[in-house]
Parts: structure tokens; C-alpha cells; sequence
């Protein structure tokens, strides 16, 4: 069903762009030539320049956005009237994606910091426990290597109690050049109880063409002193288990056989990459869940869309369902988008704070 939504909201999209060309055929200085041919040809040239300056994901994205604007001023003048109306709507559109998207490359390439509080009746061995965690890196993207090594310097200044890393830390277009950098980056965090990594979709590799394997990756971050869980629990301390997801993508165990044998009086974080489990999470008694996966959206109003249609449970934000808190991390890159609306990026500090009440 979601897949067909998509589908349909791609047609009706590529008949906005194909509106959009004829209004830009219209154009005053354009309609003067006397060829139709030729008219639309030279109204082409605007798209052809964002295919030559952009990737085609994000050359995609910019003409949908024209399209879209375009389509919107050009109801906005039928509404007011307005006759001769064809060089307003073209240059509405092209300013508004311009300022738009302007505003969603900043939101996408400046990493912004948030903080939650969260509250437990539970013994945690301190009044408040600290957790900074990342999602989605996708090293090679918005930074390479040394980019991401940069933007850890800073967050490591940061004092807490445990580091994590909710998956796609690399993707298929990381080198191993960048992997290793971002690797040694995490070797300069300090955390009380140390730094751990669990998988994304993407970490593994979908296609096989990147300059190192899975096993290359394993070894940088151990090399780092970090630790990569997968399908496990452990204790953090006297008062806290650390569960770390493999991701959906994968054969995987239940969350239920992952807590089968945990005490449950004592305080349970799970790490998931994709927020989309979040019913059984409850059920077993989880008390936080930290993913990432979903970017934020990345693009307004996707992230509504996918919750609408089950593609995930909650696309940013946290919110607490019963006794469990969830968290999803925007991401602290982009997986080949530029921009992000409606969103940003991110890194996340999650105080957790016994209540004493």
C-alpha cells in the first residue's frame, strides 16, 4: 500500500514537471521564439543545469520542489485572478525552492544538539546517567573521515556515562580511507561505560562494490575500544542492561527472547536501528529505545507518511507509551539527500533521572 501511494505520488509529480517546462515555454523572453520545438528545448536548459550540478537523487528532489511551488503559485494566481500571470508563477517558484532549499542543505549539513529527560523509578546506581548517542552517519556523505572526526572532537567533550551508535555509522560509498578515520574518531571518546556500535541497513554493504568488508569495519571500531553488539544483552553495571538490536533487514531474534532472562526490576536500554517494533518493546518491558534509520523524514512530509502507513512507529522525537520511553535520532547526516526539511541533524543526550518521588 505505501508502495503504491509512492507510485502515485511520483505521477502526479512528473505531470507537475511537465507543466512546469510548459510555463517556462510561456515565459515572456522564451515565448518570443517562433519555434515551438525550440521553445521547449531552451526550457529544458534549467533542468539539464541542475542535472549537470547536482547528483540525481538531489537533482530529482530540486525539481520536484520547483514543480510543486510552481504548481502551488500558479493556483494561488487562478484564486487571485491575476492575468498575465506566466513570468510571477516561474519566478515564485524558482525563488521559493531556492530559499526552501536553502534552508534544508543548512538543516541537513549543521549537526544540532538535542537533550531528552527521562524519568525511572528503578535504581540506576546515580541520580542521573548519561547517554549521547549518533544514528546515521553514512560516512562519505554530508563529511568524510575527517569531517566526522571533527564533529566527534566536539561531542566528546562531552561528559557521560555511555556512548552509542545506532547503526549506518558507513554505507556503500564509504572508503576505507573514511572508515578508518571515523573509526579512530570514536577511539578518542571517553565514556564511563564505554562506546558501542550496533547495525544499520545499510553497515553491511548492499551491493558489495565499497573497498572494504564487513570484517575490515568489525576491526577498526574493536581497534577502538569499540563494542559491537548484535542479537545481545549485557550488564552495563549492577542496575543496568544494554541490549543491542541486529536490524530488522536481518534474520534477527525477538525482542522477548532477548529479555527472557534479564531481571526485569533492573533498568533495560535497547539499542534498534529501525523504530518499528515498538509494541513488543513494551511488552517486554523495555524501559528506553534508541533508533535512528528514518533521518527524520528527511524530506517534509515523508516521515508523516511512513508512520501513516506503518513504515515506522515514530520518525523523531521521543515519546513515552506506558512505562517505555522511545527515541529516534534524526541522524547526524543524510543517507544521498542534501537537505532536509521539516528536520535536521542531529546528535542526542538522554539524561536518565531516577525520580525520587
Amino acid at each position: 500500500m505505501f508502495q503504491i501511494l509512492i507510485g502515485v505520488i511520483f505521477v502526479i509529480l512528473l505531470i507537475l514537471i511537465c507543466y512546469t517546462v510548459m510555463l517556462f515555454a510561456r515565459v515572456s523572453l522564451i515565448s518570443k521564439i517562433k519555434s515551438r520545438l525550440l521553445r521547449i528545448i531552451v526550457s529544458l536548459v534549467p533542468i539539464v543545469i541542475v542535472f549537470l550540478l547536482f547528483n540525481m537523487v538531489n537533482s530529482i528532489v530540486i525539481l520536484l520542489h520547483l514543480s510543486i511551488f510552481v504548481g502551488i503559485s500558479s493556483l494561488l494566481f487562478k484564486v487571485f485572478k491575476k492575468s498575465d500571470k506566466n513570468n510571477l508563477i516561474v519566478l515564485f517558484g524558482l525563488l521559493t525552492t531556492i530559499i526552501y532549499l536553502s534552508i534544508g542543505a543548512y538543516l541537513d549539513y549543521h549537526v544540532f544538539e538535542t537533550k531528552y529527560e527521562v524519568f525511572t523509578q528503578k535504581e540506576i546506581g546515580t541520580d542521573k546517567f548519561r547517554i549521547i548517542q549518533i544514528a546515521d552517519s553514512h560516512v562519505g556523505t554530508t563529511f568524510d573521515g575527517n569531517g566526522f572526526y571533527k564533529k566527534i572532537e566536539d561531542i566528546s567533550k562531552i561528559d557521560s556515562d555511555l556512548f552509542v551508535i545506532t547503526g549506518d555509522f558507513v554505507d556503500d560509498n564509504t572508503t576505507k580511507e573514511d572508515m578508518i578515520k571515523s573509526c579512530e574518531a570514536l577511539g578518542m571518546i571517553n565514556s564511563k561505560y564505554g562506546v558501542y556500535f550496533i547495525y544499520g541497513n545499510h553497515d553491511k554493504g548492499y551491493f558489495n562494490y565499497r573497498n572494504f568488508k564487513e570484517e575490515d569495519l568489525i576491526q577498526e571500531l574493536e581497534k577502538n575500544n569499540v563494542k559491537v553488539l548484535k542479537d545481545e544483552a549485557i550488564e552495563l553495571n549492577d542496575y543496568i542492561y544494554l541490549i543491542g538490536r541486529e536490524d530488522k533487514s536481518y534474520p534477527r531474534k525477538s525482542i522477548s527472547e532477548l529479555t527472557n532472562n534479564l531481571d526485569k526490576s533492573k533498568y533495560i536500554i535497547d539499542l534498534n536501528h529501525q523504530p518499528n517494533d515498538y509494541d513488543n518493546e513494551k511488552k517486554a518491558n523495555v524501559d528506553l529505545v534508541l533508533s535512528g534509520h528514518t533521518h527524520g523524514g528527511q524530506l517534509f512530509p515523508l516521515g508523516y507518511i511512513g508512520v501513516l502507513f506503518k513504515a515506522n512507529d515514530m520518525f523523531k522525537g521521543m515519546k513515552k507509551i506506558d512505562n517505555t520511553y522511545f527515541v529516534v535520532n534524526t541522524g547526524i547526516s543524510d543517507w544521498a539527500i542534501d537537505f532536509k526539511t521539516g528536520t535536521h541533524s542531529e546528535y542526542v543526550i538522554i539524561d536518565i533521572v531516577k525520580n525520587k518521588r
